[in-house]
């Protein structure tokens, strides 16, 4: 019983370390920005609230998107998410908010189907295929693009880079917890 617990300690605090270098890592990744320029940027969606407004988040990461593209960092933007519980679709509800930030109506493509990550990046490379853009920019929070990044790199894109807003509140601790078993297992 003792050896028992001897291993269950050591299974334990790899598990833990793993998990903090893990941690580590997806922040420093996702804060860094390496200023790379892309045929598009890649906006995942995130809530509109009941009344139609965009959530902090989802502005935020729309103001990373428009400042890529007024660098003359990017030429396109897709913005892609799903249909809420709220009972709006917020691709569309962020091309909205793009074009009121003067973006062109003609740069934005919109993927209504985005409901996971998962499935925007599927999206994206339906797109792609359309488009043919050969360099994007994930856009998410910074412990979100990670996954993104590899989720891409695992169907064939490599030239993937990522940029995320400098917006930070409490629920991110619950969401870097939540991006560790989710790296591995999506």
């Amino acid at each position: 019983m003792k050896h028992f617990f001897k291993v269950l300690k050591i299974i334990c605090f790899t598990i833990f370390t793993w998990f903090v270098i893990h941690s580590v890592y997806i922040i420093y990744d996702g804060l860094s920005d390496n200023g790379a320029q892309a045929d598009v940027a890649v906006i995942l969606g995130n809530k509109v609230n009941k009344d139609g407004t965009l959530s902090e988040r989802l502005e935020k990461r729309l103001e990373t998107g428009v400042e890529l593209y007024q660098n003359h960092r990017i030429k396109r933007i897709i913005v892609s998410g799903g249909l809420g519980k709220e009972g709006f679709y917020e691709g569309s509800k962020m091309k909205e908010h793009l074009i009121n930030k003067s973006i062109p109506d003609s740069v934005i493509i919109v993927d209504n189907k985005g409901d996971n990550t998962r499935l925007t990046v599927e999206n994206t490379l339906e797109i792609q295929k359309k488009y043919g853009f050969k360099s994007l920019i994930v856009v998410s929070q910074y412990f979100h693009v990670t996954r993104t990044k590899k989720l891409f790199k695992d169907k064939g894109f490599e030239n993937v880079s990522s940029a995320s807003p400098r917006y930070f509140e409490w629920r991110d601790f619950y969401s870097i917890l939540r991006e560790f078993p989710a790296f591995y297992t999506q």
